[in-house]
């Protein structure tokens, strides 16, 4: 017992620190506004990235986020919080840390159908576009209560993915990527040509009101104007946060085990007894309706969309994000996100040359991790006495 308890206050003390650290670096990366500031902090997190697999350091923190899971999470959302009210004032800053919680949300879903059953999805930015453009309808011409809308436009985004379902499940491989891609260009065709919703001149999206609050006229709290961004950022961390802890429910439940069989090798999968279709269904399902209800909130947030924000480019962005996470791992989706969509924003000062700079990391970071950042781990069935 003085062992296993041991291991616990360890494990508490090492989770409080990393979240301490990544606290502060983070909040001195979006602080950041100089080349040679940015510059020294991205060389400080490679260094500091090599130096902690070197020293065991990373390891460490896994296995204190293993034996404290619970814990691990809530000290992530308490370092969300803190970067919140650091930034409480600037648009830019809270704007992005939104977007990342957004499309780390639609990538849940991408690591249901990719990590998960193995379903190519290359339209993710295309179901991201569906609640986007659900919640705009709904909120103009009806009288439904904002959450009620956020909830129709995910199960709107699942519904017409079910178009997809059947030529998915007739192909496999490449084949079924080469479907999802078609049905993302159709669907910003079937936006360009479409006068009702907009046309390619888009269409405004109301802000969001809840409970008698409008998001985006902002707020004050002991005389201290807050940005109404900030409304945005704690709704986009509670269905984020809710995403993440239902992903990793299914995977440690006989769904998630049903759907790794599948995954690994259909056949065998088959000759058990298993469903092949209906576990590629149900996660292909739920991963749109993840990403409808991730791009119904950043519909409202931006406050207009038009079929220029849901091209083919941005559904690589969100498979990107998904694969350097590491594919199947909800985990490693943050700091994935970051780099993508923090990064290129923070190099601006170097113009044309950020993509390429960016592109180059990419490709170096997954060159010393092919699989990700942070892999997600084999999935054991027995425990180390029982083995």
């Amino acid at each position: 017992m003085s062992d296993i308890k041991l291991k616990t206050n360890s494990a508490k003390l090492v989770l409080a620190l990393a979240t301490v650290l990544v606290t502060a670096y983070m909040w001195l990366f979006l602080h950041a506004e100089s080349q040679l500031a940015i510059g020294v902090l991205i060389v400080l997190a490679l260094v500091l990235a090599i130096v902690g697999k070197k020293t065991g350091t990373t390891q460490k923190v896994e296995q204190a986020a293993a034996i404290q899971p619970g814990l691990a999470r809530l000290w992530s959302v308490m370092g969300v919080l803190a970067l919140v009210a650091a930034f409480y004032d600037s648009h830019f800053v809270l704007m992005m840390i939104c977007a990342v919680l957004l499309y780390s949300t639609a990538c849940m879903g991408l690591t249901l159908q990719f990590g998960f059953v193995g379903v190519a999805n290359f339209a993710g930015a295309a179901f991201f576009g569906i609640g986007s453009y659900t919640t705009a309808v709904l909120a103009t011409h009806t009288g439904l209560p904002q959450l009620a809308n956020i909830a129709i436009s995910g199960v709107v985004a699942a519904i017409i993915g079910s178009v997809l379902i059947l030529p998915v499940l007739r192909t496999r491989g490449h084949y079924a990527a080469l479907v999802t891609i078609a049905f993302g260009i159709l669907f910003k065709t079937f936006i360009e040509v479409n006068d009702v919703l907009g046309g390619p001149q888009g269409l405004q999206v109301p802000g969001m009101q809840l409970f008698g609050h409008a998001f985006n006229d902002g707020f004050k709290l002991f005389g201290i104007e807050f940005s109404f961004y900030v409304s945005y950022v704690l709704l986009s961390l509670v269905i984020c946060a809710g995403a993440f802890v239902l992903v990793k429910a299914l995977e440690r439940s006989w769904v998630g085990l049903s759907m790794d069989v599948v995954r690994t090798d259909e056949t065998a999968a088959a000759t058990f007894g298993l469903h092949i279709a209906r576990w590629k269904v149900i996660a292909f399902t739920m991963g749109n309706l993840f990403a409808g209800i991730a791009g119904s909130v950043y519909g409202m947030m931006v406050g207009f969309i038009a079929p220029n924000n849901f091209t083919f480019s941005d559904s690589l962005l969100l498979v990107s994000i998904a694969i350097l996470g590491g594919l199947g791992n909800p985990v490693g989706l943050i700091p994935a996100a970051i780099i993508v969509l923090m990064l290129p924003e923070k190099l601006q000062f170097i113009q044309e040359y950020r993509v390429l700079l960016y592109a180059a990391l990419v490709i170096a970071i997954l060159l010393f991790r092919p699989e990700g950042l942070l892999p997600r781990k084999t999935r054991l069935f027995f425990s180390r006495k029982d083995a």
